[in-house]
């Protein structure tokens, strides 16, 4: 029997942890298991973060963590399941942005710190003791990683930039509804004067 290979278990215990991780997050958002939300709730909240449509926003980035964080855990397509998450990661990141860095401002640095490494994950490749090896690496080719990063990235930044754009309408929309019109001041005394 071969000894165990130091590289691979690290690579398997953070395969697993990571994947259990996003697993349970995606899982609260689709079906509302350990004190979700729900699919529904889900999309309400994706509306209001300005995630549009909001229940396709919710099955995808659910998607993305659940089913990208089982393929990463199981250690099966590893590079789509580390470009999925580290792709929804980023919508959640875009999200947490404002608030700063760190975790306890409401800022971005749980879901950058799963993102990262599931695409580091992704990008090594899932060792020795995962689906992959015992499949001969037939869905863990270097083709596979830059489809799966790239096709990632162009969906990231497709969403988080129409989320962006969609804020932006929205705050031009407001100030123009709060700025008077020169037909408010029309047929009022001017400040001063005294009918």
């Amino acid at each position: 029997m071969a000894p165990l290979n130091r590289r691979d278990l690290g690579l398997l215990v953070l395969r697993v942890g990571t994947g259990a991780v996003l697993a349970a997050h995606g899982t609260q958002k689709l079906f509302g298991w350990f004190g979700g939300a729900g699919i529904e709730g889900t999309a309400q909240g994706m509306e209001a973060m300005g995630f549009h449509p909001g229940r396709e926003s919710a099955i995808a980035a659910g998607l993305g963590e659940a089913g990208g964080g089982a393929l990463l855990a199981l250690g099966l397509a590893t590079p789509a399941a580390g470009a999925a998450a580290a792709g929804a990661m980023a919508g959640a990141v875009s999200v947490h942005a404002p608030a700063g860095f760190f975790n306890q401002s409401g800022g971005f640095e749980y879901p950058a710190f799963l993102g990262f490494t599931a695409a580091a994950v992704g990008i090594a490749g899932a060792g020795r003791y995962s689906l992959d090896h015992a499949t001969d690496h037939v869905l863990d080719k270097p083709w596979v990683v830059a489809v799966a990063f790239i096709g990632s990235a162009l969906a990231a930044a497709a969403v988080v930039g129409s989320r962006v754009q969609a804020a932006q309408e929205e705050a031009q929309g407001q100030d123009d509804h709060d700025e008077p019109s020169e037909d408010a001041f029309e047929g009022h005394p001017s400040e001063g004067t005294q009918e």
